[in-house]
């Protein structure tokens, strides 16, 4: 991974196309890199989660190339290259384990869980919080110690009608559910990064199955809610 992230730090100081194609074989060289990486976190990640089922590493990487569509920055490239295995692929909703290689100005991540919930996901864990007499909190001590909980974008008081005295207090003010440690740069090039990710990963499949649960129980409302339904 050591070429990758030499690359990356080459691309976020020449983030243009010129500089780009006159080193495509060095991308190409990094998008296989973190393609082999994606099998091997695959592989490891089944020995302790089945339910991500039959993904291919082309299932969980993503394209270099940004969406400048809408964005205010118009640099043609990300600086970072990143895997996501969840439950049935990047694109089906459900929460899932994250790493990225990046530059010095985006950084490495690792992550757990979701960066944005849909308002009756968060209802439900909120829910399944105050219901369930410190299980979260039990499953989170248990974690990684280096993973912390992401607490940016976080509501400043407990919104009603969850106690805000609670020994939950944090968590419910939280918007979004999700675990996160941002690596040094020893520790991507390491030549045990894979076995080093799954064994953080394994720690977190309590976490991430506790969130599912909840996607899962707002999906079956829903279905229940549209099939009762009479067009």
């Amino acid at each position: 991974m050591k070429e990758t992230l030499r690359f990356l730090q080459d691309l976020s100081l020449n983030n243009n196309k010129e500089w780009f194609d006159a080193n495509k074989d060095r991308y190409l060289a990094s998008k296989a890199a973190v393609e082999t990486l994606a099998g091997e976190l695959l592989s490891g990640i089944r020995s302790f989660d089945d339910t991500i089922g039959p993904l291919s590493p082309k299932d969980c990487t993503y394209r270099i190339y940004r969406d400048l569509r809408f964005s205010k920055d118009k640099t043609p490239y990300k600086t970072h290259l990143g895997i996501y295995i969840n439950r049935g692929g990047k694109k089906s909703g459900y929460s899932g384990y994250y790493f990225h290689v990046g530059a010095k100005a985006y950084g490495n991540m690792i992550a757990i869980g979701d960066i944005w919930c849909p308002p009756e996901v968060l209802k439900v864990i909120r829910e399944d919080i105050q219901l369930g007499g410190g299980d979260f909190r039990k499953i989170l001590s248990e974690v990684d110690p280096r993973l912390m909980i992401d607490e940016r974008g976080a509501l400043k008081r407990v919104p009603a009608p969850f106690p805000a005295d609670s020994l939950d207090a944090t968590y419910y003010k939280l918007k979004a559910f999700c675990l996160y440690y941002a690596p040094e740069d020893r520790f991507i090039t390491s030549k045990d990064l894979a076995s080093r990710l799954v064994d953080i990963f394994k720690t977190t499949k309590p976490f991430l199955d506790y969130i599912n649960r909840a996607i899962d129980f707002v999906r079956e409302e829903k279905k229940e809610y549209f099939s009762s339904l009479d067009f």
